[in-house]
């Protein structure tokens, strides 16, 4: 890091973490990106923070995971450029096990296009615009339609059960 760039700020404190994940995401097979623009907290620009579960591999192979990512992120966070670089966002990478064996060039491809993901402010939903959608039931959770006498009824033309 040559010049003038400032270094992309890091996320540290665990509330920045759960705040970015309420966010937009970009799913790939090498990393999971969680983002929100920062409307409050410390002035400043990007700042990512860097996770990856223990589903992923035993330590070593989680610190290379977060190493290759933190290199990523600051390599396409300089290709962005200073418009990238000075939007006030969080964005969380989350590694996954396949980001040890792909290329670097390719890692860095995901990163960049999750910062351009991830930053996009959030459009508010119109409620009065279904889409083409239907209207969803208040109903049950997943269940869909019930029949009227529930998930014990007997068919239709059998003789009601008895309890004996």
């Amino acid at each position: 890091m040559t010049g003038g760039e400032p270094p992309v700020g890091r996320i540290t404190r665990r509330p920045d973490y759960l705040a970015a994940a309420k966010g937009r995401r970009f799913h790939t097979e090498r990393l999971t990106a969680q983002g929100r623009l920062r409307d409050d907290g410390p002035p400043g620009g990007l700042r990512v923070g860097f996770t990856v579960t223990k589903r992923e591999g035993h330590a070593t192979e989680r610190n290379r995971i977060r190493r290759r990512l933190k290199v990523a992120a600051q390599i396409a966070a300089t290709q962005a450029g200073p418009a990238q670089r000075d939007k006030p966002v969080d964005v969380v990478l989350i590694g996954r096990r396949d980001a040890l064996s792909a290329s670097f060039a390719q890692l860095v491809d995901d990163v960049r296009q999750a910062l351009g993901v991830v930053t996009k402010p959030k459009v508010p939903r119109d409620p009065s615009k279904d889409h083409g959608r239907p209207a969803r039931s208040g109903g049950r959770g997943r269940g869909g339609a019930r029949s009227p006498g529930g998930a014990g009824a007997a068919p239709q033309g059998a003789p009601p059960k008895r309890n004996s």
